[in-house]
């Protein structure tokens, strides 16, 4: 009997390719997506995309979605407490492990590590340290479609968001941005691909500039803000 483990999905080529993986080694049973959403906009945290194109995504690949709905802006200690809860409330269920798809950020798979191992739940990265270059090539090789919903102006301009992934897109990166945003550059939506039963259909809506105030400690900027651009996607 397969040990049963939770998927934590952003909507993005990462957890697409995670998912991938851990669903062609056949280790784990995955029971369930679960997703971080922001409760006011109800929209997927960071990637800013419309839970409506969320649930698309996870009837096309045939997994039940947990929604954690999270306020706009919570802070460090409401997150871990929502998290904490719905851990929780999954290991009653039988869930051992839980699925992410980071790559490299060390800091960042520790704390979620170390916030898994306070409920007794062990985290899977399927993708861990694998090359990115080689590992966006691998996802595009492999039929995956995926297009990008948020960038961080600090590394990427506006005309970035609302592109589809492809040869060209990589080519286009500047130096300094990993190929699979691993940090932070951008964040995508992922609508087709060997683990879809059929594709996302929606169309491009508008481009939209958000502001987000930086910690006081953070001094990279005069302005004390940061900037994203969000490219709305609407179901067809």
């Amino acid at each position: 009997m397969k040990p049963k483990a939770i998927f934590n999905w952003s909507s993005g080529k990462d957890s697409a390719f995670a998912l991938y993986k851990i669903v062609k080694e056949d280790q784990f049973e995955i029971t369930s997506l679960l997703t971080s959403i922001n409760k006011e906009f109800q929209r997927i945290s960071m990637h800013g995309v419309h839970i409506s194109l969320l649930e698309k995504q996870a009837e096309s690949l045939g997994f039940p979605l947990i929604k954690m709905e999270l306020p706009q802006e919570p802070t460090m200690e409401e997150y871990q407490d929502m998290m904490s809860k719905t851990m929780n409330e999954t290991k009653s269920q039988g869930i051992t492990h839980s699925v992410f798809g980071d790559i490299f950020l060390e800091d960042l798979r520790k704390y979620r590590e170390d916030q898994l191992e306070s409920v007794g739940i062990k985290g899977i990265f399927p993708l861990w340290k694998i090359n990115t270059t080689d590992l966006i090539h691998d996802f595009l090789d492999l039929g995956f479609k995926t297009i990008v919903t948020c960038v961080n102006e600090i590394y990427l301009d506006k005309s970035f968001a609302g592109r589809i992934i492809d040869e060209n897109f990589i080519k286009d990166l500047p130096e300094n941005v990993d190929p699979c945003g691993e940090n932070g550059e951008f964040h995508t939506f992922t609508f087709d691909g060997p683990i879809f039963k059929k594709p996302i259909d929606f169309e491009i809506g508008e481009i939209v500039k958000k502001t987000y105030p930086k910690p006081k400690s953070d001094t990279e900027n005069d302005d004390g803000e940061y900037v994203f651009w969000f490219c709305d996607l609407v179901l067809e």
